[in-house]
C-alpha cells in the first residue's frame, strides 16, 4: 500500500522521502519489522519506540513514523506526526481497507457488565442464525470460531486484522468491549462504530488513570466521538449516565430496571438458577442470576430492538442463552456437594454486586464463603474497600493470590485485610496458595453451603513475578470437592 495513503487522515507535520512508495506491513514493535515495511514509534508510559529506530532500519524497514523531526544524520524515509499513536490506529485502520466501515461495528464501555453484555450480544445474534463477530476479555469469536486474546480491547492492528476477517467471512454486526485503556491510547481511532452502550462507572483503574475524574473523561471520549448517524444507550441506573451522553452527537436511548427508560425491566422472580423478567410488557426466564444480570439482561435486548429486532425473536433466542464463563459460572449444582460459583469480580462494586445477590438468594441456613484476592502492581487504594465488602457479606471469608505480578501475596492480602472491621475478623482466613485458599473453603463447606471464588474468572492463569503459570479456579474446585467436570 502507497505510504501516502496510508496517512491520508494523518495530521502530518513534514515529510521526507517519497511517499508514492509502497510498504508491504506495518509494525510498532521494531523486533517484529520485516523489510519494505514501515515502522511507528510510540512513546509509551515506560518504553519510548523512538529508541528502537535504529533497530528497525537495519532490520530493512523502508519508512519511519515519529512525533519527532528527522535527524540531519539520517538517510531514511521519515514521517513527522503530530501524535504517533493515534497515527497508528488510523493507519491500521487504512492498511486493512477501514474494515469498519463495512460492518455494524457496537462498542460497550463501563466499568462492569462489559464481557457479559458483549457475549450475551453475541449468543444472542448466534440464535437469531445472524453471523456475527465479537471482541472480548474472554477472546474474539467469529461465528463458531475462537481466537484466544491477550487485551480487553486488542492493540489497533489486532482489531483492524480481526474486524477484516469478520467481514470477508460475511459478518453483519461485532460487538466490541472498548476498555478506558483503549480509549485514553487512541487504540479505536479510526474505528466507525455504529452505536455504543454505556454500563456504569465506578472504582478501578486509578493504578492508570490517576483520579476518578481522568477515568471517567477516558470512558466519555467514546461517546464524544460517535458520529450522527449512530447510536448511544446509557443504564439511566448510573448517576454518571446522563454525564456520558452531555456531548454525542449520536441519537440517545436509555436503559433501567429501576428507573423511567426507554427500555425497562422488572424482576418478577431472581434465584440461583435465573431470572423471571417482564420486558416491555412480555415475561421471559433468563439463565442468569442476580440484580445486575437484570441490567445486563436489558441492556442487550435494547441493542436489539434499536437494531430493529422484535420483542419476541430477541425474548425468544435471549431466554436460552448461558452466563458467559467466568460471570456467575455455576461450576456444578449437585445436592451431594457444596455449590460452587466463579466469577470474575475483581473491583469493590462488582464484587458488591455478586455478594449481594448471592445473600439475597440463598436460604436460611445456608452460608457464604467467599474466595478472592487483589491483582498485584494495581491500583491499591480499592484493596481495602473491597477486604470490607467481603467481609460484610461472606459468612467465611478467606483472602488470597490473585494475579501478584511482582508484588509479594502476603503484602496484599493484608492491604486486603486493613479494610476488615475488627468484629469481623473472627471469620477471616488468609491463606497465600490460591490453590489451597480453594481447597480449605470446599473443606469447611457443607453441602447446603456456597462457594464464591472471586476475581479471575475466565483466566486460566496466574500472573507471578512476570511469567504466566497455568491455573484454573474451576478446575482446583473441582478436584478439591472430588466432583469430575
Amino acid at each position: 500500500m502507497k505510504v501516502k495513503d496510508l496517512l491520508k487522515n494523518v495530521e502530518i507535520v513534514a515529510v521526507n522521502g517519497d511517499w508514492n512508495d509502497e510498504v508491504v506491513d506495518l509494525f510498532s514493535n521494531s523486533g517484529k519489522v520485516i523489510p519494505n515495511s514501515l515502522f511507528v514509534a510510540i512513546k509509551g508510559a515506560v518504553v519510548d519506540g523512538n529508541q528502537f529506530i535504529n533497530d528497525a532500519l537495519e532490520k530493512g524497514c523502508s519508512w519511519v513514523v515519529s512525533e519527532l523531526e528527522c535527524p540531519e544524520s539520517f538517510s531514511a524515509n521519515w514521517v513527522q506526526v503530530k501524535n504517533s499513536r493515534k497515527t497508528w490506529a488510523l493507519i491500521c485502520s487504512e492498511f486493512f481497507g477501514n474494515p469498519s466501515d463495512c460492518i455494524e461495528l457496537i462498542g460497550v464501555t463501563g466499568t462492569n457488565g462489559k464481557t457479559t453484555i458483549v457475549n450475551l450480544l453475541f449468543d444472542l445474534f448466534l440464535g437469531l442464525d445472524i453471523k456475527v463477530g465479537m471482541l472480548s476479555t474472554i477472546g474474539n469469536k467469529i461465528g463458531k470460531d475462537f481466537y484466544p486474546g491477550t487485551h480487553t480491547t486488542p492493540d489497533a492492528y489486532e482489531i483492524n486484522a480481526i474486524l477484516s476477517k469478520m467481514v470477508d467471512e460475511g459478518c453483519r454486526y461485532a460487538f466490541m468491549e472498548v476498555s478506558s485503556h483503549a480509549l485514553d491510547q487512541d487504540r479505536t481511532a479510526g474505528l466507525t462504530f455504529a452505536g455504543g452502550v454505556f454500563t456504569n462507572i465506578t472504582h478501578d483503574h486509578l493504578d492508570y488513570h490517576g483520579t476518578f475524574s481522568e477515568y471517567i473523561k477516558a470512558k466519555k471520549k467514546f461517546f464524544d466521538e460517535l458520529s450522527l448517524d449512530s447510536f448511544a444507550l446509557f443504564n439511566a441506573d448510573d448517576k454518571n449516565g446522563k454525564v456520558m451522553m452531555q456531548n454525542t452527537k449520536a441519537e440517545i436511548f436509555s436503559y433501567s430496571i429501576s428507573r423511567d427508560a426507554d427500555y425497562k425491566s422488572r424482576i418478577i422472580e431472581n434465584s440461583i438458577e435465573g431470572l423471571q423478567l417482564v420486558l416491555d410488557r412480555f415475561e421471559a426466564h433468563f439463565m442468569l442470576s442476580g440484580e445486575y444480570n437484570a441490567s445486563n439482561i436489558t441492556a442487550v435486548y435494547a441493542v436489539g430492538r434499536i437494531l430493529g429486532f422484535s420483542s419476541v425473536e430477541l425474548l425468544t433466542a435471549m431466554s436460552k442463552i448461558k452466563a458467559p464463563e467466568g460471570r456467575f459460572d455455576h461450576v456444578h449444582f449437585n445436592p451431594d456437594f457444596p455449590k460452587a460459583l466463579v466469577d470474575y469480580a475483581h473491583t469493590p462494586d462488582a464484587l458488591k454486586n455478586i455478594l449481594e445477590s448471592i445473600a439475597q438468594l440463598k436460604r436460611q441456613g445456608q452460608k457464604l464463603i467467599v474466595v478472592f484476592g487483589c491483582g498485584g502492581d494495581r491500583d491499591k487504594t480499592k484493596r481495602p474497600e473491597m477486604g470490607k465488602i467481603a467481609a460484610r457479606y461472606g459468612d467465611e471469608v478467606i483472602i488470597t493470590s490473585d494475579n501478584p505480578r511482582t508484588e509479594n501475596p502476603a503484602t496484599i492480602i493484608e492491604d486486603v485485610a486493613q479494610g476488615i472491621k475488627e468484629s469481623d475478623l473472627y471469620k477471616v482466613r488468609r491463606v497465600t496458595d490460591r490453590a489451597e485458599a480453594i481447597r480449605t473453603a470446599c473443606r469447611i463447606a457443607r453441602n447446603e453451603d456456597i462457594i464464591l471464588v472471586a476475581g479471575k474468572g475466565h483466566e486460566k492463569y496466574q500472573e507471578i513475578k512476570g511469567k504466566k503459570v497455568p491455573f484454573d479456579d474451576k478446575e482446583k474446585i473441582r478436584e478439591a470437592l472430588g466432583f469430575p467436570e
